[in-house]
């Protein structure tokens, strides 16, 4: 059997199910380019049935995406499906996964329909998928709590029907590790021409087994593993594709199997991940954790500084941390700026080197030294910024004390030509320069829902990124800030989420005016 384990990644359609607020469209591209050049050979760009703005994102990064195959979800529907090829088309190689549930729970209480039906329906589902293209996958939902002979009929099913990919959701996370290998190697067994599809397994984190079971089905013939970085998704979240793919590749004598992703961009795409998800990832996280290569008690240090392998079975570098720190000054030139970042890993098209000289020069004479982390900030904040911004700040003074009333001043462009002042108070200064943004721009229908203050580097100098969740005609907009100041930070923060519910209020006018629809939607 062969070796290869594929990876499909579900970070953009089952992780950002799970957001406190929706990716816009630039950074659900960032993200696939990320996943694409972490070596992931599926990638899952979302349910383009299911909204306008998710149909033209998964269509954006069908066009972009060249070296990883792009998929799409789709119920066992028609309209799905035909959304699906519509937004897919302009791919070099995409996959329609559809799928519809098995399980007896779902099938009666949800679907409520016989097994009979269902079955009709998902060959149905995947014959209309075929007129599109060849690599259709199909997912047989809560397969995990489905009866095996059930299960054994719908993928041998689905197999006929032209199905090349099954996938085997453990959907609740309720199975254990020993359960679901069972599972897999009963169908193995027992569907007759189970030789002619990969066997995929999707399995949720209910009950923290998500990387463990998915680990028993490939021991037992699966092929595909589906995940997601940092393990983000619906509930307690999915198998985390960092963790899985360490696994095999620190345990390839052990379990014989291996993937084709690129370790030394794991750590980085973490990070984006979790900054463009608002999503924090914990100290004690495996692979990519704070402190997965940190040691604390003296014999542990004792030993690694003896030999690291005592107490690290796989390196920093490994996955694309950098131990070194770099300590930069404003006396710094562009060329020592230049090299550390390839020293990073960032290519020439990763960011504009002159933006980021200017930066690094202006945030050199606040801090006196910059870090390698402030780099990858820098880096990070500029990405961020809107192609077509229709607010930008270009002035700002707070004012605060312990006998005074906190009070803000802001200048915004807005626009291309009209700048505009605006003098508020609030409980803080933070509170104070939001409001007067609020006057500025003359949104006042926003309610900020969640407002958190992260530090990126180390001391009282460090960067300071803050994030926003603000709630807007129903819809959720998440923003970020980055500056030495956490005023600052927070005012672009704000005016990162305006200039999303702007470009969302510009989308909406234009589909009202034309009566725009998707095909098929």
């Amino acid at each position: 059997m062969n070796d290869r384990v594929l990876i499909f990644d579900t970070t953009l359609r089952d992780g950002e199910q799970a957001l406190p607020a929706s990716l816009t469209m630039k950074e659900k591209v960032q993200i696939a380019l990320a996943l694409e050049r972490l070596g992931v050979d599926i990638i899952e760009a979302g349910f383009p049935v299911s909204s306008p703005g998710d149909f033209q994102s998964v269509q954006a990064i069908a066009r972009q995406v060249k070296n990883s195959v792009v998929a799409g979800l789709s119920r066992a529907v028609d309209a799905d499906i035909d959304a699906c090829g519509e937004a897919l088309k302009v791919a070099e190689r995409f996959r329609i996964h559809t799928f519809i549930a098995t399980s007896a729970i779902h099938v009666d209480s949800k679907l409520r329909k016989s097994q009979d039906e269902v079955v009709d329906m998902a060959v149905r589902a995947i014959g209309r998928a075929r007129r599109y293209t060849d690599d259709v996958e199909f997912s047989c939902e809560d397969a995990g709590r489905t009866h095996i002979d059930y299960l054994c009929r719908m993928v041998e099913a689905a197999i006929n029907a032209g199905a090349t990919t099954v996938n085997i959701p453990d959907t609740v996370g309720y199975t254990i590790p020993s359960e679901f290998g069972g599972i897999i190697h009963n169908l193995f067994n027992r569907v007759p021409n189970i030789d002619k599809a990969v066997i995929s397994v999707h399995c949720h984190n209910d009950l923290g087994l998500a990387v463990a079971n998915s680990l028993a089905a490939v021991e037992h013939g699966a092929r595909q593993i589906e995940c997601t970085i940092n393990g983000i998704g619906e509930r307690a979240g999915n198998c985390s594709l960092e963790e899985v793919a360490m696994i095999l590749k620190t345990r390839e004598a052990l379990v014989g199997l291996r993937t084709g992703i690129n370790s030394q961009e794991i750590y980085r795409t973490s990070k984006l991940v979790s900054q463009l998800c608002n999503m924090p990832v914990q100290a004690n996280k495996a692979i990519v954790g704070s402190n997965a290569f940190s040691h604390s008690s003296g014999i542990h240090q004792d030993g690694v500084l003896k030999a690291q392998n005592t107490y690290e079975i796989m390196t920093p570098e490994s996955v694309g941390i950098n131990k070194n720190t770099l300590n930069l000054t404003s006396r710094s030139g562009r060329h020592v700026i230049k090299h550390r970042m390839q020293e990073l890993g960032y290519q020439e098209s990763d960011y504009d080197l002159d933006t980021l000289y200017s930066n690094f020069l202006a945030l050199a004479d606040k801090k006196g030294q910059v870090y390698d982390y402030d780099l990858e900030a820098l880096v990070f904040f500029d990405q961020q910024k809107h192609q077509q911004a229709r607010y930008e700040l270009t002035y700002l003074q707070a004012n605060a004390g312990r006998n005074i009333v906190p009070s803000a001043t802001v200048k915004l462009r807005i626009g291309e030509d009209q700048e505009v002042t605006a003098t508020a108070v609030g409980n803080g200064p933070v509170d104070a320069a939001f409001n007067a943004i609020i006057q500025a721009t003359g949104v006042s229908d926003i309610d900020i829902v969640d407002f958190k203050l992260d530090s990126k580097g180390e001391g009282a100098d460090a960067l300071a990124q803050v994030s926003v969740v603000a709630e807007y005609h129903g819809r959720r907009f998440h923003g970020i800030g980055l500056a030495t100041d956490i005023v600052e930070s927070g005012v672009k923060a704000l005016i990162f989420v305006l200039n999303n519910t702007h470009m969302a209020d510009q989308i909406d006018i234009q589909r009202q005016q034309s009566g725009l629809k998707i095909s098929g939607v």
